[in-house]
């Protein structure tokens, strides 16, 4: 293969993760070639590490190098709150705030019967089996303001209210610095529905 074969085999590699056109990837490509060779290396020793050493934590679902992720470990965290979140993502974003201090539950997905997702693919019975072993006293629910979302939410908490635990869901609304009248009528009614006593 020439070297323009295996440049263009780096674009295709590269505009296949998520988020990446064919434009960034050929910027890339083009970053990757003239880093020096160490540099090279490194990222591919990185990214075969991910590959060899990462999985999923055992009890939260959350990415760990290990049995349990760094949070499950953290005997600091509240262990009487646990969010529930669809995805890893979620859960980094959650904590990059740093206003949340208890565990988390990461789902695979949200319900999607349309797409064939049922509640043994979002492995909703693990947190069942987890809440009922645990001192929890709440569970938050953030899975997205979606038809989806939405249908999990309930889902879960037809499963956890049994159990005497409390169960909430993350307010949804119009978001902070947004002007009103640009809001769309679902956002608006979920303000209104979400609203707090001032």
């Amino acid at each position: 293969m020439d070297r323009n074969g295996i440049l263009d085999e780096l674009v295709r590699e590269l505009a296949g993760l998520p988020g990446i056109g064919r434009k960034t990837a050929q910027r890339l490509a083009f970053h990757i070639l003239k880093q020096p060779r160490e540099d090279a290396d490194r990222l591919v020793r990185t990214i075969r590490a991910v590959k060899e050493r990462l999985g999923l934590c055992r009890r939260c679902r959350n990415i760990a190098e290990g049995e349990l992720c760094d949070i499950c470990r953290d005997d600091a965290r509240d262990a009487t709150r646990v969010v529930v979140v669809e995805d890893v993502t979620t859960l980094y974003a959650l904590e990059r705030t740093g206003g949340y201090k208890g565990l988390y539950h990461v789902l695979a997905g949200a319900l999607s019967p349309l797409d064939g997702v049922g509640p043994a693919d979002i492995k909703a019975q693990d947190l069942v089996e987890r809440l009922a072993q645990s001192k929890v006293e709440e569970v938050i629910v953030a899975t997205s303001p979606t038809i989806e979302g939405e249908a999990t939410a309930i889902y879960l908490s037809r499963l956890i209210k049994p159990l005497g635990i409390r169960i909430s869901r993350i307010a949804c609304g119009v978001p902070v610095g947004m002007d009103l009248e640009y809001a769309d009528e679902v956002t608006l009614i979920k303000s209104l529905d979400g609203r707090r006593e001032i």
